[in-house]
């Protein structure tokens, strides 16, 4: 079973069900997929949303080897990313050497403002945690506690870890940030970063057609 975990933001609820319907369209194997909603965690985390986090999972995305009870393996992605080919394929490239694999962009921004008017903040290592295959025993620091009380720089930046040899490298092609970078072929996995084809300002971005095309395919219904 590949447990794949997608941040989830009421603002952008058409794109975790679009990406969701790609994971499971192209899938090869069993997948468990599950929205990391802050309102689901209430029991056990409480943070208070800053003006700089533009979705609601921009830090509980870290408590996804709490909520994998620390074992196996674990896939997170934004929800404003789209799947062109088998999950299975990014699972097969765990290695457990590694606490956390994910694509090590080398980049910043270009822009000061992402959609709905957030700000886009600049850091190292900006995008890392956007996919990221967790190592969920080896990411046992990362306590809803540390989640709820570090800084998001201590958390995007893998700070938790004792140090960078714990990270390991994803090709690029598994977080493809579009509008920032350039790739001849059709992504793996597709990053609509800077905004989604379902906000009007970005419909016609480049691979919106594939996101189109996957939530025509999510709508249909055979005729009975």
């Amino acid at each position: 079973m590949i447990r794949v975990f997608i941040g989830y933001d009421d603002n952008e609820s058409v794109a975790y069900h679009v990406l969701s319907h790609s994971i499971l369209r192209h899938a090869s194997q069993p997948v468990a997929i599950t929205p990391v909603a802050k309102r689901h965690m209430q029991g056990f985390y409480s943070r208070e949303r800053s003006s700089i986090e533009s979705t609601d999972f921009s830090f509980t995305r870290f408590l996804v080897p709490y909520l994998s009870g620390y074992n196996g393996w674990s896939v997170f992605m934004d929800c404003d990313t789209l799947l062109t080919t088998d999950i299975a394929e990014l699972f097969a490239l765990r290695d457990d050497q590694f606490a956390v694999m994910c694509v090590k962009h080398d980049y910043v921004a270009r822009d000061d403002i992402k959609f709905l008017g957030a700000t886009q903040t600049k850091y190292e290592k900006k995008n890392w945690s956007s996919v990221m295959l967790f190592n969920n025993e080896q990411c046992r620091a990362l306590t809803p506690q540390v989640v709820a009380n570090e800084t998001g720089l201590f958390l995007h930046q893998f700070k938790w870890l004792a140090d960078e040899s714990r990270i390991g490298a994803l090709p690029p092609t598994w977080n493809y940030l579009v509008g920032e970078m350039t790739m001849p072929e059709i992504p793996k996995l597709i990053h609509f970063t800077l905004g989604g084809p379902y906000f009007a300002s970005y419909r016609e971005c480049e691979h919106a057609d594939l996101w189109f095309a996957e939530q025509a395919l999510m709508n249909h219904a055979a005729q009975g």
